[in-house]
């Protein structure tokens, strides 16, 4: 067993797995070891072989769907990625196929990997930060893959040339308003200004939140699938839910509105059977259909 150590970036990952493909190593004779894990006892050091020479063309297509397909967290994260890459410059171009076993498993990640990159862009909440040195707004998220990098380009075009941060617990990202910096490793600092506490914007975030809170309209198990309970911690609204669901369930549904508004005097909005013709379109904001808030 041969044992390839590079730092768990993709682009040193490429540089290894080329030497490999030059040497002929299949990939039962490899072992991926990335900063983080530790050499096994008969592992064999093929990273300081010598240069092989050769020429090895691999389509661009394909390189993309590996380095997205990197950015999954799992078992065998570099093995996976070898094999295709293997069996794709032997002749089998179905390695990259959904019907293919590892075909699969490598659409299965890059969908996982998709995923996540959705809920960084939907579930981040900016903060303003006015630390010394600090950038304009900051925000504290945990992916699940790692997607920063890739996927916070989303918020430089948002907030144009407005500074801001996201930290997590592994790495980091900061935009200058002119350029995006990532560190693989999160600087204490960030991640300082990142949980510092809640300013008064949050309580208004969370009174319209419990405004506009349906409970007529709520599906438990719709709204968890697409708000999964992982980021309920981080969000403003998030200590709000658990209450505005309990409610819902102790006889709040008859209302299509929120509580605090049904007590109002005023037109009542009553909730509206399944099936009647008149139903107007939705308008949930705790399930499904809702559409991105305010960061």
């Amino acid at each position: 067993m041969h044992s390839l150590r590079f730092d768990g970036t993709f682009a040193t990952w490429r540089q290894a797995a080329r030497r490999a493909l030059l040497q002929g190593l299949a990939p039962h004779q490899l072992q991926w070891l990335d900063e983080e894990a530790a050499p096994g006892l008969f592992d064999q050091a093929a990273e300081r072989a010598p240069q092989p020479n050769g020429r090895l063309r691999v389509s661009p297509e394909l390189l993309d769907l590996l380095e997205s397909a990197a950015q999954y967290r799992g078992d065998e994260r570099w093995s996976l990625l070898y094999r295709v890459l293997w069996r794709f410059v032997q002749g089998e171009r179905s390695a990259i196929l959904a019907g293919d076993p590892d075909g699969s498993e490598l659409h299965r990640r890059l969908k996982a990997v998709r995923r996540e990159a959705h809920h960084l862009h939907a579930f981040v909440r900016f903060q303003p930060c006015t630390a010394t040195g600090a950038p304009d707004f900051v925000a504290w998220f945990e992916p699940a893959h790692d997607i920063l990098a890739a996927a916070s380009g989303h918020f430089a075009e948002r907030l144009g040339k407005h500074s801001w941060l996201i930290a997590t617990s592994r790495d980091g990202v900061y935009w200058d308003g002119q350029r995006l910096q990532h560190e693989r490793r999160c600087p204490v600092q960030w991640q300082a200004w990142a949980q510092q506490p809640e300013d008064h914007g949050q309580a208004l975030w969370r009174a319209y939140y419990g405004s506009t809170f349906n409970p007529a309209r709520l599906n438990r198990t719709v709204m968890q699938q697409h708000l999964p309970l992982r980021f309920w911690k981080h969000l403003p609204e998030g200590p709000l839910i658990p209450q505005l669901m309990s409610e819902a369930r102790a006889g709040a549904q008859r209302d299509g509105q929120a509580l605090v508004l049904a007590g109002r005097k005023g037109k009542r909005i009553t909730r509206i059977q399944e099936g009647d013709a008149s139903r107007p379109p939705s308008d949930n904001l705790s399930g499904s259909d809702a559409p991105d808030l305010p960061r």
